[in-house]
């Protein structure tokens, strides 16, 4: 087959090799050619390119993506989709179908490479946090996810949105929402829109991630309460000392995690270290 499948296509393969989406895994096919066309032009893949997709399921977005040109790598956990994988990709020169779990896969050993992605909801945020941390060598992502996961990865300062994993992303990378993706281009169909979102790595991280952590998750804890109250804990309960390291941070001990860039939080960083 040389092309993305279509939703009786996808729906056959599912049946006859005995599969049922599970929902615990958060297994929504793409069953519509212009979504995969629309992911695969989003990411800018070239022939040639190196690209690691995600659940690659039954193998429609891996079609797509060999189709322009490009080397795939393809990574899936499931192994009961792995027999209806092979008979779709299997002879395709372009692909190699990798049986991984994506949360411990070595994604530095790929060597130079693109993600693009449908990703399972349930890990879309830990798999991109695990490759911005310890894969320097893949570069963008563009990932389909939920709409609200995306929205958190790629937000803003103010925001509804904007929360602890937005700062950590902006420290490594800058992400964007590139479009929005119909409930409707699954199966079976979620309860939520998708939206495609790119993201791409920063020339230098603005802190180690693990110096940033603590303050980022310490400070989002409690959205309601000010710095000055969520940060008290890592001043070993005194809330002037805190105060004083926010004030020496430049920031004002009364604002609220939600209104702090990732460039405050790296001061904050720096004090509470």
């Amino acid at each position: 087959m040389s092309g993305p499948l279509g939703a009786r296509r996808v729906r056959e393969l599912l049946d006859e090799h005995g599969v049922r989406p599970r929902k615990e895994l958060g297994q929504n096919f793409v069953i519509d050619p212009n979504t995969i066309r629309k992911i695969v032009d989003a990411a800018g893949v070239r022939p040639g390119d190196h690209v690691v997709e995600i659940g690659a399921g039954t193998g429609s977005l891996t079609l797509g993506l060999a189709a322009v040109g490009a080397r795939v790598t393809a990574i899936e956990f499931d192994r009961r989709l792995l027999p209806a994988l092979d008979q779709t990709t299997g002879g395709n020169d372009f692909i190699e179908v990798v049986a991984a779990d994506a949360i411990r896969f070595d994604f530095a050993r790929v060597g130079p490479a693109q993600i693009v992605a449908n990703l399972p909801y349930n890990i879309a945020v830990p798999v991109v946090m695990r490759i911005l941390e310890s894969a320097p060598n893949i570069d963008p992502l563009t990932i389909m996810t939920q709409r609200e996961v995306g929205e958190r990865l790629a937000a803003r300062p103010g925001s509804k949105a904007y929360g602890a994993v937005s700062v950590m992303v902006a420290c490594l990378a800058e992400a964007a929402v590139l479009t929005s993706v119909s409930r409707r281009a699954f199966y079976p169909v979620p309860s939520v829109d998708s939206v495609i979102v790119r993201v791409a790595r920063r020339a230098e991280a603005c802190a180690e991630p693990g110096v940033l952590r603590p303050v980022v998750r310490a400070a989002f804890s409690q959205r309601r309460k000010t710095l000055r109250n969520t940060l008290t804990a890592l001043s070993g309960g005194e809330a002037s000392v805190a105060e004083a390291a926010i004030r020496r941070a430049g920031i004002d001990p009364g604002a609220r995690a939600e209104d702090i860039d990732v460039g405050g939080f790296v001061a904050l960083a720096r004090e509470f270290a």
